[in-house]
């Protein structure tokens, strides 16, 4: 049977104390309404229906592009009235699996149980018990322990109040039962509002059975409501990523300093300092050390390579043993090319550099080919823009590049030619020719220096 999912995201989240619509605060790198998603795809959907309301447009564009359906709450009358609007776009013949937009870890695995329980025509209910559950409605059983209501907090007596078992919201029925049951629930209760638990006392009256699982962690049903709880939220997925890490082999010079923001894939005997960051997509060959405080986002790093303290590397390709930093940026389009060396405050940007290649200090590199086995001196830029096009730098194996020139492109340096220092190179220098191109030094004897006037 196929399952349509809806992703009820139209709530203000005045707690945030944000412009922001809660559901795009970011976990992990990437909003919580992208993790929901994310998620939910994995179960193979038919159809995905995002219930949008407050700051709604903003919603629509981060969603551009994706396959999903928006759908509009333009009154927030409560989470039965929010699944009604999406109700039109579904049959009769479907599962109805709701998800929270700023519920953003559960698993698919999870997911998976809940739409098997409806699958066989029972209602699917996710539950958690929790040591503090006030403000959260109280699962309520019969004497044999079935499912048989929902109490909202503000509705509950005292007694039920003690009951520690609550509801997360998140639940899967077949889509028949919604369409009758819907459009008959009522707002008469303290808040107003039509509430979507209302529909578990529905079931139990009409004799569908009520099944309720728990998560493996409570995390994974934790809302956000604030920063305080994104914060705890964010450190409870890394500590989970740095779990996982460690179990694959990887050495974590602190498990608690991590962030991973994306898809980290390692090697065998992977190193990592404290407060790396990894972003979109990282994969690290076998053997690779990386230094302390390091950005590394959309690259790959060769087995061998050791990435010094500071360094940020982004959209780059790195080959085997190389050596990178320590306050190195390579920016994207960077492709290091196996024993090279990029050293302490050198930037490349859209370079190809060659096999055992050096550039060691100081030096920006941008828009350029470098061959192999190059040395380029401390301070060395090359001049890729004219302020309209940006063109390119070829420089030839074996070449040397004296600290402190300017390469203006476009230009060509040949293989095994030798810059002198200070110079500023204009024109093509061919195989294994000396350039320098510098003003004449002159020096003057007895010179006097200025003096202050009136001293």
């Amino acid at each position: 049977m196929k399952t349509d999912v809806v992703i009820l995201a139209a709530g203000q989240g005045s707690r945030m104390k944000s412009a922001l619509p809660k559901v795009m605060h970011r976990l992990a790198g990437k909003p919580m309404l992208q993790h929901v998603i994310d998620r939910a795809r994995a179960l193979q959907a038919e159809a995905l229906h995002v219930v949008i309301g407050h700051g709604g447009e903003q919603v629509e564009q981060a969603m551009k592009g994706q396959a999903v359906n928006l759908v509009w709450q333009h009154e927030q009358l409560g989470t039965g009235h929010a699944v009604a609007q999406a109700m039109p776009q579904i049959g009769n013949d479907s599962i109805v699996l709701i998800l929270y937009g700023d519920v953003p870890l559960t698993r698919p695995e999870t997911l998976q149980q809940l739409t098997g329980i409806a699958s066989q025509g029972d209602l699917g209910l996710l539950t958690v018990n929790l040591e503090d559950p006030a403000g959260y409605g109280r699962i309520i059983r019969n004497a044999v322990g079935d499912v048989v209501a929902i109490v909202e907090h503000k509705e509950a007596s005292e007694q039920q109040k003690l009951i520690r078992e609550v509801n997360t919201g998140i639940l899967a029925l077949p889509s028949a039962a919604l369409h009758e049951w819907l459009p008959r629930l009522s707002a008469n209760n303290a808040q107003g509002e039509y509430y979507l638990t209302d529909v578990i006392a529905m079931a139990a009256e009409e004799g569908m059975r009520v099944r309720a699982i728990q998560p493996k962690a409570e995390q994974e049903v934790q809302g956000v409501n604030n920063r305080l709880q994104l914060a705890q939220l964010e450190r409870w997925f890394q500590q989970q990523q740095a779990e996982m890490l460690m179990a694959e082999g990887v050495t974590l010079a602190d498990p608690a300093r991590i962030d991973v923001r994306g898809v980290l894939k390692t090697g065998c005997d992977v190193l990592i300092d404290i407060n790396a960051v990894f972003e979109g997509e990282v994969l690290l060959g076998d053997g690779v050390e990386i230094g302390p405080n390091c950005l590394i986002r959309n690259a790959v790093i060769g087995a061998g390579c050791r990435i010094e303290a500071n360094s940020m590397i982004d959209g780059a390709t790195v080959g085997d043993n190389a050596q990178i930093g320590p306050f190195a940026r390579l920016r994207p389009g960077t492709e290091l090319a196996k024993g090279g060396k990029i050293g302490n405050f050198v930037e490349t940007k859209k370079a190809r550099i060659g096999e055992g290649s050096k550039i060691n200090h100081l030096t920006y590199i941008g828009d350029a080919e470098i061959g192999r086995e190059v040395n380029v001196g401390a301070g060395t830029i090359t001049c890729n823009y004219d302020g309209v096009n940006k063109s390119l730098t070829r420089i030839g194996d074996g070449a040397f590049i004296g600290s402190n020139s300017s390469l203006v492109a476009p230009v060509n340096i040949g293989a095994g030619a030798t810059i002198g220092a200070g110079s500023t190179v204009t024109k093509t220098v061919t195989d294994n020719q000396l350039a320098v191109a510098r003003g004449k030094q002159i020096n003057l004897d007895n010179w006097v220096r200025p003096q202050k006037k009136g001293s």
